[in-house]
């Protein structure tokens, strides 16, 4: 029997799962690391030469194609305004790791580190990254108080980090996430979440039909399905790479990323949902689906996703939002006159 000469641990530290078909990860990266090389060469051209990162037709492209592991700290930053952000404020980060804390947040910061990533060798076999990731969390609940520290900051600050190996530049891409592009995902309220996923089912009502009444009928709640996709931006959803890829145009363009994953998964998978017979095979099902076998192939994934869910502009998804937003105030406003 032959042997893979890969790591049981990914390129990010995590181990892989016993499952982990490594012949497929094989014959994927012969191909992919031309793809990488030849992306590096051309991100190094434009960074070498000192170009603006800003937004533009050509960088929107390169972005698409991937952003090199080594180069992912940097246009993250530029490209999401957490560069300029930074800039004005320079001294901000290590001004709110003085305090004065919450010792009721600290705790529960505390508490979470050690269930971040404990199949990550960089988080289980020293106490730095632990450390570090207290830090950033401890100063964004400093600066966002009315979010303070909500489950899954750790695992979205936690990868950041180990991305971009720095505690500073996470803590900028952390605020940007939490601030810009996902306003009120993570407060007590969770408002922006539960906006956002019944814009997701309100668009498979509108792209796939079929699938949104056979959940419906099933009764299976899209907050169930969904949660941890949005929340945890497909950290532990999706393979470390394919996620990373997510990102990297989710910095870009902003959260309508999260909602073309969501639609290309479901697609994709559209006859294996509807064959399913009832609420406890849908739910299963819908935890397979993240494990379709496009979803390793992180590059064919990236380029189907604009493809599969057809056109959607954040127009759409801005009155989608205006449209829920409306009936989630009139549900409240029914109950209060109960």
């Amino acid at each position: 029997m032959a042997t893979s000469c890969f790591s049981n641990v990914d390129e990010y530290g995590f181990e892989r799962p016993p499952d982990f078909n490594y012949e497929t990860y094989e014959e994927f990266m012969s191909e992919y690391l031309k793809v990488l090389a030849k992306r590096a060469k051309k991100w190094a051209d434009i960074i070498g030469e000192g170009r603006s990162l800003q937004h533009s037709i050509t960088i929107k492209r390169y972005v698409r194609k991937g952003i090199p592991a080594e180069h992912r700290g940097l246009v993250w930053l530029s490209v999401s305004g957490g560069e300029e952000l930074k800039n004005k404020s320079p001294n901000f980060y290590q001004q709110l790791l003085t305090g004065p804390h919450n010792p009721h947040v600290t705790d529960i910061i505390k508490t979470d580190l050690p269930r971040t990533f404990p199949d990550n060798i960089f988080f289980n076999n020293t106490d730095r990254h632990q450390c570090q990731l207290y830090n950033i969390l401890l100063a964004f609940a400093y600066q966002n108080q009315a979010v303070g520290y909500c489950q899954g900051l750790n695992y979205i600050a936690g990868l950041l980090l180990i991305v971009t190996k720095s505690e500073e530049t996470a803590f900028w891409l952390l605020k940007i996430l939490i601030d810009k592009i996902l306003p009120e995902y993570y407060t007590p309220t969770m408002k922006g979440l539960l906006t956002d996923i019944d814009v997701l089912a309100e668009l498979v009502r509108i792209k796939v039909p079929d699938v949104h009444q056979h959940v419906t009928n099933m009764g299976l709640p899209w907050a169930v399905i969904t949660t941890k996709w949005f929340i945890c931006l497909f950290v532990e959803v999706l393979p470390t790479e394919t996620t990373l890829r997510i990102w990297d145009c989710l910095f870009y363009e902003g959260s309508k990323i999260v909602f073309r994953v969501a639609l290309t998964l479901i697609k994709r998978n559209r006859e294996n949902l509807l064959a399913c017979k009832d609420f406890t095979e849908l739910a299963e099902c819908f935890k397979e689906i993240t494990k379709d076998s496009i979803v390793l192939h992180c590059h064919d994934f990236m380029q189907s996703i604009f493809k599969v869910p057809g056109s959607l502009p954040s127009s759409t998804i801005s009155k989608l939002r205006s449209k829920v937003e409306q009936i989630h105030k009139e549900q409240q406003n029914n109950k209060a006159r109960r």
